[in-house]
């Protein structure tokens, strides 16, 4: 008797079991984490009622803490630190209603989001590490280079209502635009603010570090390589880095330039772009998109140089360190201000 067929079909067999464990673990696993979620909110809830019943002043509210922490600490263990009970007592208020918690996210991801004190900063964050399926490593990350401030800056003087659009949808990807922050922050790569650095050597960096990179670059992205060759009338051309984003279906070709904005890198990027556009698209995708990642750029230079043109390129600085985040915030309010004054 030949085995063959049977061992293809046992082979093929095997495959859909591993996939039923798999998803019985996530299932468990996701089951595990929501009770988990509602036993804190439970036990933030009858902490708040205790001090709500006992009448407790805020002054003796840590002594509460710190002689129920020694209690419970002593019966069940680990897990209820002062600091932990704190956070739970802080889950219960933002979340009166257990309805309102995702479960999509940890108790290390809730307890880094208890610390935004801003209502509507802590709903964009929870709502992109949901979407973006952040691990609470890369929340803690994005939170330290200030996200929020710099997508409310890439938006220009729109701040306003884009302040409410983050907070209620996350960072949405309908278009273009919406791929584009500046600054984009690329400490992972571990290179001194003043190293001087090639534009080799920064495409290398930034493979090396891939993963990190397409996170930083946003949801959507799948990387296809780097030094992608565009060939006219023999003559070859090589593109730094090339994406494609499945949400805007569409090539994000990306020229890396360790300078400011110059206006020539805006032709050969466009250049690029019309390939790309002819030759690689298929019938299905958007035009492509090109980003010129500089160290600076004069914004009046950048508006007459980007401008007037079919293709969709945008120009953002990158940094090698986590910004500065006051400043960062300051220039948000300034920007607030601005709009409320010219109104």
């Amino acid at each position: 008797m030949d085995t063959k067929p049977i061992i293809q079909d046992i082979s093929s067999l095997l495959q859909e079991i591993r996939g039923i464990m798999q998803q019985a673990h996530h299932n468990v696993a996701a089951q595990v984490n929501l009770e988990l979620l509602h036993t804190y909110w439970n036990i933030g809830r009858a902490i708040i009622e205790f001090e709500q019943k006992m009448n407790v002043r805020a002054e003796y509210g840590a002594e509460t803490l710190t002689l129920l922490s020694k209690k419970l600490t002593s019966e069940f263990g680990r897990g209820f630190s002062k600091s932990n009970l704190y956070n739970m007592r802080q889950f219960y208020v933002i979340h009166q209603k257990f309805q309102t918690v995702s479960g999509k996210l940890s108790w290390s991801h809730e307890c880094e989001l208890l610390g935004i004190s801003d209502a509507e900063k802590r709903n964009f964050y929870e709502k992109e590490a949901i979407q973006a399926k952040w691990s609470f490593r890369e929340l803690k990350r994005q939170i330290a280079s200030s996200l929020f401030e710099r997508l409310l800056l890439s938006g220009g003087d729109d701040s306003k209502r884009r302040v409410a659009e983050l907070a209620a949808k996350g960072n949405e990807v309908a278009k273009p635009a919406d791929l584009i922050r500046d600054p984009y922050v690329f400490e992972f790569l571990g290179i001194p603010e003043q190293k001087p650095l090639m534009e080799s050597d920064l495409e290398k960096a930034l493979v090396q570090h891939i993963e990190k990179f397409l996170l930083e670059l946003g949801r959507g992205f799948m990387f296809v390589g780097t030094q992608q060759r565009v060939t006219l009338n023999n003559t070859h051309y090589y593109v730094d880095m090339v994406f494609y984003n499945k949400i805007l279906r569409a090539y994000v070709l990306i020229e890396l330039k360790t300078e400011k904005l110059m206006p020539e890198a805006v032709g050969q990027l466009n250049m690029y772009l019309n390939y790309y556009a002819s030759e690689v698209n298929d019938p299905d995708d958007n035009p492509p998109i090109g980003i010129i990642l500089c160290t600076d750029k004069d914004r009046i230079a950048a508006e007459y140089a980007l401008g007037g043109l079919s293709n969709k390129i945008f120009a953002s600085r990158y940094v090698l360190y986590i910004p500065n985040r006051e400043q960062l915030i300051a220039q948000v309010e300034a920007v607030l201000n601005q709009k409320e004054n010219d109104k």
